[in-house]
């Protein structure tokens, strides 16, 4: 399974319609927001992907209009905080702060930890468990990335955006 990962988007919605022409050429399978959306209507746009979204709140995201924004989407998955689901076999916890990830990844639980936050695109393996931070997806501070899964082969790919 193919999965997308994208991080502080900071209302760019330009640069989501970069990312998901690529997303849709690479045949994704789900998205994961890391957090940051900023305005509740990045939501909206992250349900025009078409699929499974599993999204976790950032420091600048409005929770309560968001929360309410989301139940109009099928396709998004929104967990507050922190998130755990399965996909493609593989056990993934996601949140948006760095050193929250390093502590769900030293648990051992988890197979993939997705976090943002910092902007700054990472791959690395804490025991078994691979963190990946796929960078900053609105080009505010850094020059935008996004990120890539494979559950198959257990594999991060990162694309500039």
């Amino acid at each position: 399974m193919r999965i997308g990962i994208l991080s502080d988007t900071h209302d760019n919605i330009w640069k989501i319609d970069k990312v998901f022409e690529k997303m849709k050429a690479e045949k994704v399978e789900a998205l994961i927001h890391c957090g940051d959306f900023c305005a509740p209507f990045v939501i909206k746009k992250l349900a025009e992907l078409g699929v499974p979204v599993h999204c976790v709140f950032g420091n600048t995201d409005d929770r309560f209009t968001t929360s309410n924004v989301v139940q109009g989407f099928e396709n998004i998955n929104l967990y507050g905080e922190i998130a755990e689901f399965e996909l493609g076999g593989k056990k993934f916890a996601v949140n948006h702060y760095p050193h929250f990830a390093e502590a769900l990844a030293a648990t051992g639980k988890y197979d993939v930890v997705c976090y943002g936050h910092n902007h700054i695109k990472d791959e690395k393996r804490v025991g078994k468990t691979l963190m990946i931070n796929p960078g900053e997806g609105s080009g505010v501070a850094k020059s935008p990335t996004f990120a890539i899964y494979n559950t198959e082969e257990d594999k991060v790919e990162f694309f500039d955006i």
